[in-house]
C-alpha cells in the first residue's frame, strides 16, 4: 500500500485546532451511530472546506477510529498539496474511469488510523464518473473496512457534484467562511443538500473574527451549529 506523508507543519496546525475539531467529531457522532460516510462541501471555493475535511478525518483517526479521507473534488483538488508521496500513485479518477485498481490509490499515511484516496488526474467528465456505478460500489465496499469515511467534494454553489456524492453518503456538512458568503447562498446550498434526502448535519463557520462578540468564544478556528437537528424544521 502506498504511503502519503503529511508535513509536520500541517500536523502542528491541526494540533492547535485539536479541541475544535474534536468537538465537531463528537457532534457528528452524536447525530447518529449509523452515520459513517459524511460528505463535506462549501458554497464557494476558498472557504476552508478541504482543510476542515482533512482535520475532521485527522480527529477521528486520533480518537482511534479507522478513518478514510476521500478527495472527491476531481475538478480542482487542492488537497494534493497536503499529502506527499515518494511513490507513483493513482487516485479516484483513475479508479472510476477503470484504468486502475482501487488498491493502487488507497494510501496509508504517517498518522495512525488515517488513510487517504487522492483525487487523481483532473477529469474531463467528472459528473459522469461520480454518477457511475463504480462510485457507488466503491463507497459500499469501503464502508465495510472503515469506521468513518470523510468525503471532500467540490463546492455545491458552483457545480452539482456534492449533491451527487451526498446521495451515496450517509449525511452532509456545509462549510462556509464568515463575511465571504451571503446568507441567501448559504440557505440555497443547505436546501440543495437537503434535497438529496440524506441528513444535513449543519454548518461549520470558518474564518470569523473572534474579537467580534456576536460569534462567541469558540476559538480562532471556527464554530458549528445545527448538528443533530436534521429532523427538525
Amino acid at each position: 500500500m502506498p504511503t502519503l506523508v503529511i508535513s509536520q507543519k500541517k500536523l502542528n496546525m491541526a494540533r492547535k485546532a485539536e479541541e475544535y475539531y474534536n468537538a465537531l467529531r463528537t457532534n457528528i457522532q452524536l447525530s447518529g451511530s449509523e452515520l459513517k460516510v459524511i460528505s463535506m462541501t462549501s458554497v464557494n471555493p476558498g472557504e476552508g472546506k478541504s482543510t476542515t475535511s482533512t482535520n475532521i478525518a485527522w480527529a477521528f483517526a486520533r480518537a482511534g477510529y479507522k478513518t478514510l479521507l476521500i478527495d472527491a473534488d476531481i475538478r480542482n483538488s487542492v488537497m494534493s498539496g497536503v499529502f506527499k508521496s515518494r511513490e507513483k500513485i493513482t487516485g479516484l479518477t483513475e479508479f472510476l474511469s477503470g484504468t486502475s485498481d482501487l488498491s493502487q490509490g488507497l494510501c496509508d499515511t504517517n498518522v495512525e488510523n488515517l488513510f487517504v484516496i487522492q483525487a487523481g488526474t483532473i477529469s474531463p467528465n467528472p459528473t459522469a464518473l461520480l454518477q457511475s456505478e463504480n462510485f457507488s460500489t466503491m463507497i459500499e465496499t469501503l464502508r465495510k473496512y472503515f469506521d468513518y469515511i470523510i468525503v471532500d467534494t467540490a463546492p455545491i454553489g458552483i457545480v452539482i457534484d456534492a449533491a451527487i456524492i451526498t446521495q451515496k453518503c450517509d449525511a452532509s456538512v456545509l462549510i462556509t467562511a464568515a463575511g465571504e458568503t451571503n446568507k441567501k447562498d448559504v440557505q440555497k446550498a443547505k436546501e440543495q443538500l437537503e434535497q438529496t434526502r440524506k441528513p444535513f448535519l449543519g454548518v461549520v463557520l470558518n474564518k470569523f473574527n473572534t474579537s467580534a462578540e456576536k460569534y462567541g468564544s469558540y476559538g480562532e478556528y471556527g464554530s458549528y451549529g445545527e448538528y443533530g437537528s436534521y429532523g427538525k424544521k
